[in-house]
């Protein structure tokens, strides 16, 4: 536990407080700074990743129906715990569960932990999570409107379209030319240091949570209970190894930031999700400290 201190959560730590110093004494515009991550970083980041991963496409397949299957456990789990709230909370709590921040904090802390071939594991699980949080997280804070118009939003992110080309070029053998896979190297770089900043600096400008009940049901179901989950339905689904280890971390992340946007911009509880993100941040500190160390024991 204290080598996964040291060796993981401190490097992580250390990164995103400087983003939260920042952001509070520099009035940094962290509009700005998630749409660089958004719409150039984050595509980059797996359009270099998918092309050069060696993970076998029947393994990240598995990996994936195992991840949507967490998700909507998490889902259930939230709505069950939440049922006597009121439908606003309830949907907060169902949300703060469900979707988790396997971005700008969950593919450095895969890569610390698993090394590059358990950061090619997170990375996937991260691209179904930016699916995930756009298609069903509407459906999840209340939205409207029906399917149509959340898949064309997903449809507009660069990083979809990213993962569509390096399918075909991988399907087809084909390969980038020199210049260009260096100058997509240096890109993808600077996105994991990038996109940790940004948190710390959304973390930073955040306020104070409120510590409700709600708050502190979410996060413990969050940071405590899925990865038990997480353990149980990857073992069921027949993930073993290294891709057990990719889902087990990654259900281990706080609520993901965009889980908030979501419940503001669909009029759900805003301030539960808000302070759930915080709280689990901080918590989460402790809970990949406790995971990391006890990967190495699954099957």
């Amino acid at each position: 536990m204290l080598s996964a201190l040291l060796t993981v959560v401190v490097p992580v730590l250390l990164i995103l407080s400087l983003g939260a110093l920042a952001g509070h004494k520099l009035a940094l515009d962290s509009s700005t700074i998630n749409r660089l991550s958004l719409y150039l970083l984050t595509p980059a980041l797996a359009l270099n990743t998918l092309l050069h991963t060696q993970a076998k496409p029947r393994e990240l397949a598995v990996l994936v129906v195992s991840y949507y299957l967490l998700a909507g456990a998490g889902v259930l789990l939230g709505f069950l715990a939440a049922y006597r709230q009121p439908d606003a909370t309830r949907r907060a709590v169902m949300g703060s569960v469900a979707i988790g921040n396997n971005g700008n904090y969950g593919l450095p802390v895969a890569l610390f932990a698993l090394g590059q071939a358990g950061f090619d594991q997170a990375l996937v699980i991260f691209l179904s999570s930016v699916v995930l949080t756009f298609t069903a997280g509407p459906l999840i804070f209340g939205a409207g409107g029906g399917i149509g118009p959340t898949l064309r939003g997903v449809f507009r992110l660069p990083v979809v379209w990213c993962v569509a080309a390096a399918l075909i070029m991988r399907s087809l053998h084909l390969s980038l030319p020199l210049g260009l896979d260096r100058g997509l190297g240096l890109i993808s770089g600077a996105t994991l240091p990038m996109v940790l900043l940004s948190l710390g600096v959304q973390l930073g400008t955040g306020g104070r949570p409120s510590l409700s009940a709600p708050v502190w049901l979410a996060s413990g179901l969050r940071v405590a209970v899925m990865p038990l989950l997480a353990f149980g339905i990857g073992y069921l689904t027949g993930l073993r190894g290294l891709h057990l280890q990719g889902l087990v971390l990654s259900s281990a992340m706080p609520t993901a930031v965009n889980a908030f946007i979501l419940s503001k911009e669909y009029r759900a509880d805003s301030d539960t999700v808000a302070s759930t993100v915080l709280v689990t941040t901080l918590l989460s500190i402790v809970g990949v400290a406790v995971v990391v160390p006890l990967l190495g024991h699954l099957p």
